[in-house]
């Protein structure tokens, strides 16, 4: 019989038993180190199934390390979609630095009747939503993207002004929107002639933004939030309708006349009041900035080169409250959602204003000659005489 390999040790045969083995093979402690042997391998060989089961239960039962890694999913999937729509934008803005997006070659009408009172009383709103407005809207949206990468082209762009399609953050779309109708208004100032593309982009901004607020009040959230940035926008219009920029006066050519691009800002907000919500503020924001104005005018110099601008103002002012209240106030009067104080707050600041320019009667008695005339179109859209005394 040939010797085992070295690397084997010799094993005893049943063959040639010996004492020592048969003790050890008979020893309670070798039975029980087996038996605990078993145990353990047959343990392992169902730890896997019962662990995926344990995991399992454990996974149903504590929720918030479910929700945890959801959240951080739909944030990936977000930060993807974002950076799909950065990687659109600097495409685009590979064209060329001074191009701007092609605008449709059909004629906007927005602009059309600009300085004309209504021909029919209650030129208000009611179109019906048609499936086009989705598509001005994602329009709008990458358009105001786009503007926002050109003004921050050598900073990079933060989260914050990446917009989502998807998003529910409606606040900050109309809060951009905004924005950016500031910007389209100082462009006609700057460029002092409008654009092409004036009447088409500004169309857009405002259709947005009445779409925008329609829907964060109909949700009733973060209603003071909004009227924050409608009060900023009308705030920040009526000081371009109002501000005859340093550059403007004359030239070697001649005067330079900025009428025609404070009458453009004077139409944005007639078109903007469409909505009552920012409606109401307008005329609010207009009547106070009449007394204002009216009471400096006792303190300038009448030789100051502000003086004709400051009454230029006065009237851009006094027209506009009384496009507003021709156009909508009789629509404002049969919504039953029409913040009735807010109403009664304008009222009485247009009666101010009345008050305050009978005291410039000498210098102009046009003044209250145009704010009576307001006021009697007030009279006859609302049903309440008495709220006026």
């Amino acid at each position: 019989m040939a010797p085992p390999a070295p690397s084997r040790p010799p094993t005893p045969t049943a063959s040639v038993p010996t004492a020592t083995s048969s003790s050890r093979i008979d020893s309670p402690s070798l039975k029980a180190a087996l038996a605990m042997a078993l145990i353990h391998y047959n343990r392992g060989n169902r730890l896997p199934a019962t662990s995926t089961a344990a995991a399992a239960a454990a996974t149903g039962t504590s929720s918030p390390p479910l929700l945890h890694w959801k959240r951080k999913a739909k944030d990936r999937k977000r930060e993807l979609l974002r950076l799909r729509q950065e990687l659109k934008l600097l495409q685009d803005g590979a064209r060329g630095e001074d191009m701007e997006p092609p605008v449709a070659s059909c004629r906007c009408h927005f602009f059309d009747g600009c300085g004309d009172l209504p021909t029919q009383p209650g030129g208000g709103g009611g179109e019906q939503e048609h499936w086009i407005d989705e598509v001005l809207r994602r329009r709008f949206l990458r358009l105001v993207r786009w503007k926002e990468k050109r003004r921050r082209v050598d900073r990079p762009i933060p989260t914050s002004s990446l917009i989502d399609f998807g998003s529910e953050d409606e606040v900050q779309q109309l809060s951009m929107s905004t924005d950016f109708l500031v910007q389209l208004s100082d462009s006609i100032f700057v460029k002092r002639e409008a654009a092409l593309s004036f009447p088409t982009f500004s169309h857009q901004a405002v259709d947005f933004i009445h779409a925008s607020l329609k829907k964060i009040l109909s949700s009733e959230r973060e209603t003071e939030l909004v009227g924050e940035i409608i009060d900023g926008l009308v705030t920040r219009l009526m000081k371009r309708m109002c501000t005859v920029p340093e550059k403007a006066g004359t030239s070697d050519s001649g005067p330079i006349d900025c009428s025609d691009a404070q009458f453009s800002v004077q139409h944005l907000l007639r078109k903007l009041g469409n909505d009552e919500f920012i409606g109401q503020r307008i005329i609010l924001a207009v009547s106070q900035k009449i007394s204002n104005v009216s009471e400096r005018l006792l303190l300038v110099d009448p030789f100051d080169d502000a003086f004709p601008d400051m009454h230029g103002n006065i009237f851009i002012m006094i027209q506009l409250t009384e496009f507003l209240i021709s156009d909508y106030v009789k629509d404002w009067l049969c919504n039953e959602h029409i913040d009735q104080r807010l109403f009664e707050e304008f009222t009485r600041s247009i009666l101010k204003a009345r008050n305050d320019l009978q005291v410039l009667e000498n210098m102009n008695g046009l003044y209250v000659v145009y704010i009576e005339r307001v006021i009697g179109r007030v009279l006859s859209e609302q049903s309440w005489y008495p709220v006026l005394h």
